[in-house]
């Protein structure tokens, strides 16, 4: 059912922002839409003491001191480009990786004491989220070494072995599942928990753009990431009035290793701006997850650099 609108058009003001002391008689004066005074209502209102929920939160410290974050496996990797710029922001990162899954790729491992070593020997865990309870333990280990988790990152992935339509089987999509979907929701739900309600918290979920043009032949991928971005509204409806944000962030094509020369060539030739490095959607990140972001929640961010699909 459609809420009721103004004779303007406009959706009613909410009642905090109805009321202005400072006028006759009982000391409130009514705010009318395009009255100038509306443009200091906020401001108005906390002065009185006429305060509600989101103009409360303005005023109050908004914790963003420690993330975990997952998939901090490769220097290569987005995962580590995000840790690498919350460390620089100082924010007190633990690292999730899983070396395993990199070495059974076409683009190879990295040593993790390398990884760990170039972003200061922050505490981690290297964990196979697939395994029953895994990501329960990933942050109640955070939890343990950071002694509150403020931020959490849900960067990794399994991507493969994949196919489209006639040659997928049940084991290749319970597994993209289980990575991709089961573990990071189970791993929102871990950080939730933990949460002590103080003011502020982040929650990141990554996808790749399934829902702004097909990957026929990474279904089982392209099912169990896109399921994230259609459920980050959700998350975020169920963990706002917690003061904790809830958004997802497709990073667009990111050269990590992964293309062959033919596909980078292919991709190149559509990207006006060129492959996006890592560090392109670490400082997105970097931002949604600082003071500033609080603002956006329930978001899925396309950021591509103009690719043309």
């Amino acid at each position: 059912m459609r809420r009721p609108v103004d004779d303007d058009g406009d959706l009613p003001v909410p009642r905090v922002h109805e009321r202005l002391r400072g006028g006759d008689g009982d000391g409130v004066a009514p705010v009318a839409h395009g009255d100038q005074r509306g443009i200091h209502v906020a401001q108005e209102c906390e002065r009185a003491g006429e305060i509600g929920h989101d103009v409360i939160n303005v005023g109050e410290e908004t914790n963003v001191r420690t993330a975990l974050i997952t998939g901090v496996s490769r220097r290569a990797g987005i995962g580590f480009a995000i840790a690498r710029r919350l460390r620089e922001a100082g924010v007190d990162v633990f690292a999730h990786h899983h070396v395993a899954h990199d070495l059974q790729r076409r683009w190879g491992g990295d040593d993790i004491g390398d990884v760990l070593a170039a972003l200061g020997d922050p505490a981690h865990l290297g964990l196979d989220l697939v395994e029953p309870g895994a990501p329960e333990a990933l942050m109640e280990a955070a939890a343990a070494a950071l002694g509150h988790v403020d931020i959490l990152v849900c960067n990794h992935a399994s991507s493969g072995p994949d196919g489209g339509l006639g040659e997928l089987t049940a084991p290749m999509l319970d597994h993209h599942y289980a990575v991709n979907t089961r573990a990071s929701l189970l791993l929102v739900q871990a950080f939730a928990a933990q949460h002590d309600g103080r003011p502020g918290g982040r929650v990141v979920l990554m996808t790749s753009g399934q829902n702004l043009g097909p990957m026929s032949g990474e279904l089982a991928y392209a099912a169990s990431k896109g399921a994230l971005a259609a459920i980050t509204a959700s998350l975020s409806d169920t963990l706002i009035d917690r003061g904790i944000t809830v958004n997802c962030v497709n990073p667009g094509p990111v050269d990590t290793g992964w293309p062959t020369p033919e596909l980078r060539a292919l991709v190149e030739e559509r990207m006006p701006l060129g492959w996006a490095q890592p560090d392109d959607p670490a400082r997105l990140i970097a931002w949604l997850v600082s003071p500033d972001g609080r603002w956006v929640t329930g978001q899925v961010l396309n950021s591509e650099g103009g690719f043309r699909r």
